[in-house]
C-alpha cells in the first residue's frame, strides 16, 4: 500500500472528478482541486478556481503531492479550441508542472479505442497525450474509458432530456457495442491506482463487465417511460454534427460509437479484485434513471 499525503485533481468540476473528489475526501485524503469552473468543495479539500491555469499560482499549492489526476478533456472541437490544444499541449503543460512540483505520478483518462494505429483526430490526440506521459519519466496509470455512467453523467443527462421531450434518437442501426462502467467502480479503481503498486505504469481499458448494443442500452434505460425511440440515418447524423455545434451527437461521438470498440474487462477485474456493478442490473433496476 502506497501512502498518500496529498492528491491533485485537475479538471475538478467534471462528472468523474466530482465523484472522485467526494470518494477521496471520505477516505480522508487531502485534496488540491483545480478547475476553470466553480464547484462544490468537500472536506479535506483546497479549492482553486482559475479562468486560466497559471503555473506561478498553482505550483506552490501542489508541491510534493503524491499524485495528480489529469481529467481535463473535450468531446468537440470549435474555432476557439481543438483536440491538440487540450489533449496534447495541455498534457505537456501538466507534465512539466508536475515535475517542477516534484509530483511522482500522473493518472490520465484517455479513451477506449486509442492506439498507435488510430486515424481519428480525437484518438490521435489522446494517443499523443499518452505517449507524452509514458515518456515523461513519471510513474503513471492510463485508463481508457468507455462510457462512465451514473446519475448525472453527460450521456445519462442527454437520455433524460430526450425522455422529457418524449423521443430518444439513435443514429444508424444502434447495433454497435458499448461497454459502460459504473462511476462507483471507477472511483474505487482510481483510488487503487494511487495506493497500490500493481497499477504502476499500466494502461488499462476502463470498461464494465457487460457488453451491450447502444439500442439495447437505450431501451433498458427508457423502459419505464413513455418515450418513443427514433432511429435516423448516419448520413443525417453526420450532417447535423458537421453543421450544428449543438447537435445531439458530435462527429467524434459518432466515430466512437461506430468504431464498435471492446475493452478487456477481465484484465481490470484480475488486477483490481473489485466486485463490479452490472450495468444490465443497474438499468433493469432503474437506478440510473
Amino acid at each position: 500500500m502506497v501512502r498518500t499525503n496529498q492528491v491533485v485533481v485537475i479538471g475538478a468540476s467534471g462528472f468523474v472528478a466530482k465523484n472522485l473528489r467526494k470518494y477521496l475526501s471520505e477516505k480522508n485524503i487531502k485534496l488540491i482541486s483545480i478547475s476553470r469552473s466553480n464547484f462544490k468543495q468537500f472536506k479535506n479539500e483546497t479549492k482553486i478556481v482559475l479562468k486560466k491555469y497559471d503555473e506561478k499560482y498553482i505550483l506552490p499549492k501542489i508541491q510534493n503531492s503524491t499524485a495528480l489526476f489529469h481529467l481535463v478533456g473535450i468531446g468537440k472541437q470549435s474555432v476557439k479550441i481543438n483536440f491538440d490544444m487540450i489533449n496534447v499541449q495541455f498534457t505537456d503543460f501538466i507534465i512539466n508542472m508536475s515535475k517542477k512540483a516534484k509530483i511522482k505520478k500522473i493518472i490520465y483518462a484517455s479513451g477506449l479505442g486509442v492506439n498507435a494505429n488510430s486515424s481519428n483526430e480525437y484518438f490521435i490526440s489522446k494517443y499523443r497525450a499518452e505517449q507524452l506521459i509514458i515518456n515523461s519519466g513519471l510513474d503513471y496509470s492510463i485508463f481508457r474509458p468507455s462510457y462512465i455512467v451514473g446519475k448525472d453523467d453527460l450521456f445519462t443527462k442527454s437520455l433524460k432530456n430526450q425522455i422529457k421531450k418524449g423521443e430518444i434518437n439513435i443514429p444508424g442501426s444502434g447495433l454497435y457495442s458499448i461497454q459502460p462502467i459504473y462511476i462507483g467502480d471507477v472511483v474505487k479503481l482510481f483510488f487503487q491506482s494511487i495506493t497500490q503498486k500493481e497499477f504502476q505504469n499500466k494502461i488499462l481499458d476502463l470498461v464494465g463487465p457487460d457488453l451491450l448494443t447502444f439500442e439495447q442500452y437505450v431501451k433498458l434505460f427508457s423502459k419505464k417511460t413513455t418515450a418513443s425511440i427514433k432511429k435516423f440515418s448516419l448520413e443525417e447524423a453526420y450532417h447535423d454534427a458537421i453543421t450544428n455545434s449543438k447537435s445531439l451527437f458530435g462527429i467524434d461521438d459518432l466515430n466512437i460509437l461506430i468504431g464498435n470498440f471492446k475493452g478487456n474487462h477481465n484484465k481490470l477485474q484480475k488486477l483490481s479484485k473489485i466486485k463490479f456493478h452490472s450495468i444490465l442490473e443497474l438499468l433493469n433496476s432503474g437506478r440510473l434513471l
